[in-house]
């Protein structure tokens, strides 16, 4: 008997080849994917050729905090996978590309480089990185499409806490802060949902559906328009502002009431 006749009648022999042709079924996936990966994520995005130009805007001015291939720095985490929704969101605010670090990026005016075209191709190329939230559809954030009534109760539910019944936003912890949501548009309130920006949770399609998304949208752009029926809105904030105004106001009074009877009495004397 031959060595390599005595090794096939091993009985360990039918497990060895078992797990090659699993090793070697495994790589030549991996091989497939990874080839198609880039263009099917750009495809995704948009055009390959955005990708090819994202990441030249990317070289110039992201890659010195988020690393040569977002992979990510000490400055700036990284990005790979957070879509191109994110990458919507962080520049069409302004947030990005970050003035100074901080606890939180604040809204800002857009830099002159930063156009729709630019923050497009910037995000097709994060996208074909590995994935991620896409930017939404027009549809999917008309609030004519989402029911007001329903996206007030889904909103004081999960975002008032933090935003305000108004969207008027409020103070956090450690310098961070939840922000005004007047000026958002409906893309980026749909886009902070799906992408969890800074220090807000991310609500993705299992916890709250893109039909209640829309319908909260619905909400925060109706509450933009309702008027204040006690005259002030005192940045609707609410019992603070409310209880400061009462409060100094109460004082002010009283110190005037204080000083008109005292002077009345000098009068009579």
């Amino acid at each position: 008997m031959t060595r390599i006749t005595a090794w096939r009648r091993h009985p360990l022999a039918r497990y060895a080849v078992l797990i090659f042709a699993l090793a070697l079924v495994g790589m030549v996936y991996a091989a497939f994917v990874q080839a198609g990966k880039p263009a099917d994520a750009a495809l995704a995005a948009g055009k390959v050729d955005d990708v090819a130009e994202g990441k030249s805007l990317f070289v110039q001015h992201c890659s010195s905090c988020h690393g040569m291939n977002a992979e990510g720095t000490a400055t700036g985490p990284t990005l790979v996978g957070v879509g191109a929704a994110a990458v919507d969101f962080q520049m069409g605010t302004g947030r990005m590309p970050a003035a100074d670090p901080g606890a939180q990026a604040p809204r800002k005016p857009l830099a002159k480089w930063v156009t729709p075209q630019a923050i497009s191709q910037i995000g097709a190329y994060v996208q074909s990185l590995g994935g991620g939230p896409q930017v939404p559809a027009k549809e999917q954030v008309d609030p004519a499409g989402g029911d007001a009534g329903k996206g007030g109760e889904l909103f004081r539910a999960n975002c008032i806490q933090c935003h305000n019944w108004a969207g008027a936003g409020g103070a956090l912890t450690r310098g961070k802060y939840a922000p005004d949501l007047n000026q958002a548009s409906p893309t980026q309130i749909y886009e902070a949902m799906i992408t969890g920006p800074q220090a807000m949770p991310v609500f993705n399609d299992t916890t709250i559906t893109p039909e209640e998304k829309q319908s909260m949208i619905a909400y925060i752009t109706q509450v933009r328009e309702q008027k204040d029926p006690g005259g002030f809105g005192l940045g609707r904030i609410g019992p603070v502002t409310e209880g400061l105004v009462a409060w100094i106001a109460g004082l002010s009074a009283l110190a005037l009431a204080a000083i008109w009877i005292t002077a009345k009495k000098r009068q009579k004397s």
